[in-house]
């Protein structure tokens, strides 16, 4: 079976077909910075890289540049469906579901929820419906795998009316990285199918957040009702104190929305540091004596530090701490930096196998009965198993979320 795997932002369209059974990844590609002159199509195929200029396209002439792709490659006639990446899925969308007109629907009702993503993340499900005409399509939502969270984790302790009426609760995202990383690691330990499992897994990329799953379904998280809350992050700041919005806008004479800007993207690593929002810069940056780079990585990792240590109180135990996501799959500095601060869980960091990511020890960097490991991700790969599941048959959303399918 293979399936197309589409991730539609603001200004990009990514896409891979995927054999879910084997893993394999048979192309994959990118079409960047749409509506702008220097918009192109990045694809990779055997190893061997293709690119196609399309000057000026928007999401509609991009993706048919995808399928003229697809037909070149002689992929598209296998395809037995479509998975499509979804932000925000609400309180509606507990689990992915096969598209339909009442879908679609959904999603749009979830545009204030999710204003910069759903979106192009919707426009790119029904510009696939109409390309792959017949084709079943599924929406993986990013907030769905957080939907186990109990009341006491996604509460805000605001008026109960925001709640009822807006919905204005924790979601979490990452859901998606967050599934795979977690099934992965529990297959890897031996303790799939453990109803006393206890995992914390944290996806640091530009964006970060951390999960707490128990028996394999989370009960915790960092992001909120927006990517924003939680970790700090490449440009996001992560918590802090809400009357702060206030305070700068009235000391800078600007307005609060102009303020919540600079916190999503002036902000994290980019705005301590004032030099880069990438952890590579900024370790070389550090070890070359620039004290704000250094600074930036301390913060970075205490703050991560202190989140996993709560969200393992939250889980009353731990089996393993589990890195995945650009910076936690590839920094060792990182992973060094958070483990020492987490010796009180029990955590004892082996420096060979850290230096290596775990590749000789399936994952694990540390020793002892509390585990450190590093889990590659692929959300891609879940998109394509859960499509897969619904299109085929063996899986279904009825009774996990409010969807017709």
């Amino acid at each position: 079976m293979r399936i197309l795997v589409l991730n539609c932002g603001s200004s990009s369209a990514k896409f891979a077909v995927i054999d879910p059974g084997t893993g394999a990844e048979l192309v994959s590609g990118l079409a960047e910075r749409l509506g702008q002159d220097g918009a192109r199509l990045v694809w990779k195929r055997d190893g061997v890289k293709k690119e196609r200029t399309i000057p000026g396209a928007d999401h509609d002439r991009a993706l048919r540049t995808i399928v003229q792709v697809l037909d070149d490659e002689g992929l598209r006639a296998g395809l037995a469906g479509i998975g499509h990446r979804v932000v925000h899925g609400g309180p509606r969308f507990t689990a992915s579901c096969l598209v339909d007109a009442e879908v679609e629907a959904g999603i749009e009702a979830c545009f204030p929820l999710g204003p910069l993503h759903n979106p192009p993340n919707l426009l790119g499900i029904r510009i696939a419906r109409e390309l792959f005409a017949g084709l079943p399509n599924v929406a993986v939502f990013d907030t769905a795998f957080h939907s186990t969270m109990p009341e006491r984790a996604y509460l805000y302790a605001v008026p109960w009316a925001w709640y009822e009426q807006h919905q204005v609760r924790r979601y979490g995202f990452h859901g998606t990285s967050h599934r795979f990383v977690a099934e992965e690691a529990l297959s890897r330990l031996g303790l799939q199918g453990r109803a006393d499992s206890a995992l914390v897994t944290a996806h640091l990329g530009n964006g970060c957040s951390a999960a707490a799953i128990h028996g394999g379904r989370c009960i915790d998280t960092t992001m909120g009702l927006t990517p924003l809350e939680g970790l700090v992050m490449g440009t996001r700041s992560g918590d802090v104190d809400p009357a702060l919005i206030g305070y700068v806008a009235g000391r800078l004479d600007i307005p609060a929305t102009q303020v919540i800007d600079a916190l999503n993207k002036q902000s994290g690593l980019l705005g301590l540091s004032g030099s880069s929002n990438d952890m590579r810069t900024l370790v070389e940056k550090a070890d070359g004596g620039d004290r704000r780079a250094a600074l930036a990585i301390e913060v970075f990792c205490y703050r991560l530090a202190k989140t996993i240590g709560g969200l393992a109180t939250a889980l009353g135990r731990l089996d393993a701490v589990v890195f995945t996501g650009g910076i936690g799959e590839n920094s060792v500095a990182v992973r060094s930096r958070v483990c020492a601060l987490l010796g009180i869980l029990g955590i004892q960091l082996d420096p060979a196998r850290n230096a290596e990511h775990g590749r000789s020890a399936g994952g694990v960097i540390s020793s002892g009965a509390v585990r450190a490991m590093v889990v590659p991700t692929n959300e891609e790969l879940m998109i394509a198993r859960d499509t897969a599941g619904l299109v085929g048959g063996t899986a279904a959303c009825a009774g996990r979320c409010s969807c017709t399918a």
